[in-house]
């Protein structure tokens, strides 16, 4: 089985590109293939990055399906940009990694708390959540995902973890898929005390199920 993961962060470094693929084929042992939208240096992270990856998404999800040979594809992006339009343009299932993961953190816990990139959650994971979303927090001087790969980043985020944990959460989700590439979830899931959810693994456990396996 082979999963398409679409990264919405432009790049021309092989193993940034294949940050997200790496962590799937470790845990789930499928073949992956990663690809990345053009001209987004900062990927997603308001609602302009998330207009333009919106256009590009289905371009490139039709290409890997042409190209690639893949069994379903994943929008690593937890905003879902472009996902029904892919879904529309390519024959292999799609699934995006926000939507895949408010699902599995509802399957865990009934007061979820979200660890944002954006001070709005993504509309991909409240549409989902509903009330069961307790509250959101981001990291204290977090704005794009390259934030998040700084020492203070990460320590933010762990921070901003443990607060949503105080202030109520029984499960943790991240509403960002850069905080699967600074390896935040190894860090959390052995502190926090409650479940976590890291929409990288969340949406490929999806797609593989999608695709049959």
């Amino acid at each position: 089985m082979r999963i398409g993961v679409i990264r919405v962060v432009t790049t021309d470094d092989g193993e940034r590109l294949d940050d997200h693929g790496r962590v799937i084929r470790e845990e789930l042992g499928v073949d992956t293939v990663s690809r990345c939208l053009p001209d987004q240096p900062d990927g997603v992270h308001d609602d302009a990055t998330f207009a333009l990856a919106s256009a590009k998404v289905a371009g490139l999800a039709a290409r890997m399906e042409r190209e690639d040979g893949v069994d379903a594809l994943l929008v690593s992006c937890a905003a879902d940009p472009g996902l029904s339009r892919a879904r529309a343009a390519v024959g292999v299932p799609v699934v995006g990694a926000g939507e895949s993961a408010a699902r599995r953190a509802l399957e865990l816990g009934s007061r979820i708390g979200v660890l944002d990139l954006t001070t709005r959650t993504p509309g991909s994971v409240t549409s989902v959540l509903g009330s069961a979303r307790v509250a959101a927090l981001v990291p204290e001087g977090v704005r794009r995902t390259r934030d998040l790969a700084t020492a203070a980043g990460f320590a933010a985020s762990v921070e901003a973890a443990e607060r949503l944990v105080a202030m109520g959460a029984d499960t943790l989700m991240f509403a960002c898929t850069g905080m699967t590439t600074i390896g935040l979830y190894a860090r959390l899931a052995d502190e926090v005390g409650v479940p976590v959810v890291d929409a990288v693994r969340a949406g490929a456990r999806a797609a593989v199920r999608a695709a049959g396996g």
